[in-house]
């Protein structure tokens, strides 16, 4: 019998933060997100995957949801570059204008003074690949990296 070929969709994307009320504040002005809902207690699974987590909030988007929690036992130190790690989140936008858009939003927020940010790095320049697919980087206030990027139509 053959082996059934999985068809996975994103359900949501997990974050550990050290401030979780700066991580909800970014994430809801960023991208926009709406408050969906909040955990402050667990099934001994998640306890013991995730030993001193207090509280889950997921905030969401029409097509993105983002599961903000944060331990008492948080660190607060980026993992080291060598690291295994999730390097980087994609997410595709619909014109090469947003990415303009997205940069100068990031700007914004960094410059206003109101969130604290784990890397210091700012966004980088939107680079276009040999095939035209446009690319921007930028880091949310835990050093996780987001990779926002427009493929044009046709043929790839």
């Amino acid at each position: 019998m053959p082996t059934a070929v999985l068809q996975p969709r994103v359900h949501h994307v997990g974050v550990q933060t050290s401030d979780l009320d700066n991580s909800v504040r970014w994430y809801r002005e960023f991208f926009g997100a709406r408050l969906n809902w909040e955990l402050d207690r667990f099934s001994d699974l998640t306890l013991s995957r995730l030993p001193g987590i207090r509280r889950l909030v997921e905030v969401a988007t029409d097509d993105l949801r983002v599961h903000l929690f944060d331990r008492a036992t948080h660190t607060r130190e980026l993992p080291p570059a060598e690291a295994y790690q999730f390097q980087h989140v994609c997410l595709q936008l619909d014109r090469p204008e947003e990415l303009v858009a997205v940069r100068e939003r990031w700007i914004e927020l960094y410059e206003s003074g109101r969130f604290s940010f784990a890397r210091p790095d700012g966004p980088t320049d939107i680079v276009v690949d040999g095939d035209g697919v446009s690319s921007l980087y930028v880091f949310d206030p835990n050093g996780l990296e987001f990779e926002f990027t427009h493929v044009p139509a046709g043929p790839r």
